[in-house]
């Protein structure tokens, strides 16, 4: 079943879709609606969804910021590819 969504979206985001769906001979419908298809699986897929919320922490940013806290600890550790 198919079902009709209608979306207000800025100039910002609809200039560069409807630019890259033309060089790949697509309508803009039809490659958002890949690529929301695309964003829903990867969130769907998403192995560590099942761990959010599950443990708590004194980092408030944490959800931003995690990319950075594990990079510093791995310098901290020493544990860069270099060294493996």
């Amino acid at each position: 079943m198919n079902h009709t969504l209608r979306l207000q979206i800025p100039e910002t985001l609809y200039e560069p879709l409807v630019k890259v769906a033309a060089q790949m001979g697509r309508t803009p419908e039809e490659l958002a609606i890949d690529w929301l298809a695309a964003a829903v699986q990867e969130y769907v897929d998403d192995p560590l969804e099942k761990f959010i919320g599950a443990f708590s922490s004194n980092i408030p940013d944490w959800a931003d910021q995690h990319d950075r806290y594990i990079g510093q600890s791995l310098i901290n550790t020493g544990n860069t590819e270099e060294n493996s």
